[in-house]
């Protein structure tokens, strides 16, 4: 059955990781203008919408998997963008 394929055979395909909560777009933003500290100000164009309102990653084949988040997005994206920072000169090559 399905459930002991995918504990026994190589995974073909790509898993999302996340956390399973929603957030809009402008949430989203705001969460990274915190984390970088930016300063500008953030603008949204509803009259030129682009993309979904909202972004919600499909958790259900990490559950089934036995797999939940152990960090929120804030927490991620902070970590995340202080190895950045730590490593910059890295990433420039």
């Amino acid at each position: 059955d399905a459930t002991y394929q995918a504990h026994t055979q190589p995974m073909l395909s790509h898993i999302n990781v996340g956390t399973g909560q929603d957030c809009t777009i402008a949430e989203l933003a705001q969460t990274i203008a915190r984390v970088t500290e930016f300063q500008g100000r953030l603008t949204f164009d509803s009259s030129k919408p682009d993309g979904t309102p909202r972004k919600l990653m499909d958790v259900s084949r990490l559950a089934s998997l036995g797999w939940t988040a152990s960090i929120d997005l804030e927490s991620g994206l902070r970590d995340a963008y202080r190895w950045f920072v730590e490593h910059i000169d890295d990433v420039r090559g």
